[in-house]
């Protein structure tokens, strides 16, 4: 690929908002090649080719954090540095989200029910899990557990193909993209239908709430998949390097295990502005 050649992990850490279009690209190019080439089965293909597209930057990352295990010695600074990757990898995520988003939002109809069609069913699947009498305890053990097994997924796609986390979080990316742009769509619906008309101001309310609504806890749980996936990133290209054969190996682990001890915790105050935080403000 081009673009990312262009774009080396060393320069996207100084300049991290530039992954921001990066990812907006390749989601945009990915939705319109799916839908010319493979229209009835693009809700799959779309994410398929994002993440073709992104797993040269991960993997270059991935290896360009494992560098750093084996130089740098000083914890805190260490998690510093995988800090300035997991930033610009937001971005990458957050442009490839708003790109999913728009188009929900701007495509006929007809388009966006079979180029989404795979994320609704994987939503309308989740609701219907954690719908019923629950108390809010039970909610949050629910959801926790359920996003604690997509953090084991990331951490264990990472470890067996080195940047395959980057498909778990380009499919979640695309399902928190549809849950936005259906809640956007249909306001806008509804408020079109009550007032005749849609006004600019009440447009722009209603693509913010949508983006807040989801926002507040789905920033932490991304943040922690990321995390997730970089530690098992790590491992695996430590293994590909054969570093467990060195002493820097000890490193490694203790580097490691920080990470998933952070992805823990944000996938636990994740949950809990799911379920306390997010039902009293939406």
């Amino acid at each position: 690929m081009v673009i990312e050649s262009l774009i080396l992990p060393s320069k996207a850490e100084n300049k991290p908002w530039q992954m921001f279009f990066i990812g907006f690209l390749y989601s945009t190019i990915a939705i319109f090649l799916s839908l010319w080439i493979f229209e009835k089965q693009s809700s799959f293909v779309m994410v398929f080719l994002t993440v073709l597209a992104a797993i040269p930057i991960m993997y270059n990352t991935i290896k360009f954090e494992e560098t750093k295990d084996t130089k740098i010695k000083n914890e805190k600074e260490l998690i510093k540095e995988h800090n300035r990757a997991i930033i610009f990898l937001t971005f990458l995520f957050l442009g490839i989200t708003l790109s999913c988003i728009i188009w929900y939002i701007f495509l006929p109809s007809n388009i966006v029910s079979y180029l989404f069609e795979r994320q609704t069913q994987t939503i309308t699947s989740m609701n219907s899990q954690i719908s019923g009498n629950f108390i809010q305890n039970d909610l949050f053990i629910k959801i926790f557990l359920n996003n604690t097994k997509v953090l084991l997924f990331a951490i264990l796609f990472a470890l067996i193909y080195g940047a395959g986390a980057i498909f778990i979080l380009t499919w979640n990316a695309t399902v928190i993209a549809t849950a936005i742009g259906n809640f956007i769509r249909s306001n806008i619906a509804l408020y079109a239908a009550s007032t005749g008309l849609v006004k600019a101001g009440a447009y722009f309310q209603i693509f913010s709430l949508g983006l807040l609504r989801y926002a507040i806890h789905g920033i932490p749980e991304i943040m922690a998949y990321f995390y997730g996936g970089l530690a098992g990133g790590i491992i695996s290209v430590a293994i590909i390097r054969r570093h467990y054969l060195t002493k820097n190996f000890s490193y490694i682990i203790r580097d490691t295990s920080q990470l998933l001890l952070i992805a823990f915790s944000f996938l636990f105050v994740a949950a809990l502005l799911e379920v306390y935080v997010t039902p009293l403000l939406f």
